[in-house]
């Protein structure tokens, strides 16, 4: 017998939007793995910490905070070992994951390490983008529009030309870029219909029109919404 490996979505944040299924497979996981920035608490166990047994392993991947890849490679390498470890014994293994697994996901980098040798399940989870316009309290998208997703330290020669293409826009991974973000979609005279949404489901979040916020710099947990559909979808005045 080896052990299963999970890949469990968490939701953006909330632990109430974890799934059901989420939230039994961490509560009988032996072991348990999760990202976590060096030097800073994991997010993700933050989420699934009420849900976690007392007896759990647990398998801390630390991420150095750097754009490069080689470090992150690094990273998903080790933790792959040490996960194989734990399911030749038999043991199932549970990643957290914020959002979902397969929606620019840490644990993608884990499944395509693993999944070839075994059993693997992936547990989608509520991604970031819904739960900004659920906040935003404007729809993503109806009809036929086309819902596009932007990372957001993409240049703006590659940014441009999506945007422009699609009637509905997901930017996401907003942080350091809001400046240059927000001076794009002014050029593109879009910056009336887009929404912005920060830490999404937290008691802390901050809702409002783009063209309200006054701060130069945003969490990485940040989005930005645009629609240029022919719904006539309104932005609510929030902060």
């Amino acid at each position: 017998m080896i052990g299963t490996l999970y890949g469990v979505g968490l939701g953006p944040g909330d632990p109430e939007l974890m799934t059901l299924k989420a939230h039994r497979l961490i509560a009988a996981a032996p072991v348990i793995a999760y990202p976590a920035a060096t030097g800073v608490p994991s997010f993700a166990r933050e989420i699934a910490a009420q849900a976690i047994g007392a007896g759990t392993e647990e398998i801390p991947m630390e991420m150095p905070m750097r754009t490069d890849r080689f470090p992150a490679i690094e990273v998903y390498d080790r933790a792959a070992k040490i996960i194989a470890s734990h399911l030749v014994e038999g043991k199932d293994v549970v990643v957290l994951c914020e959002g979902d697994p397969f929606l620019f996901g840490s644990f993608m980098y884990l499944y395509e390490r693993l999944a070839a040798d075994f059993p693997c399940e992936v547990v989608p989870g509520v991604s970031s983008v819904p739960a900004c316009a659920a906040a935003l309290g404007r729809p993503l998208a109806a009809r036929n529009d086309v819902l596009t997703i932007v990372p957001g330290p993409l240049e703006n020669a590659r940014i441009r030309p999506l945007i422009e293409a699609a009637e509905a826009v997901a930017i996401m991974k907003v942080g350091r870029h809001l400046p240059r973000l927000k001076a794009l979609l002014a050029e593109m005279d879009l910056l009336h219909t887009a929404g912005y949404v920060e830490r999404a489901s937290l008691p802390n979040m901050r809702v409002m029109p783009l063209a309200d916020l006054k701060a130069e710099k945003a969490p990485y947990f940040s989005v930005i919404l645009i629609y240029k559909g022919e719904e006539p979808w309104q932005l609510p005045r929030q902060s």
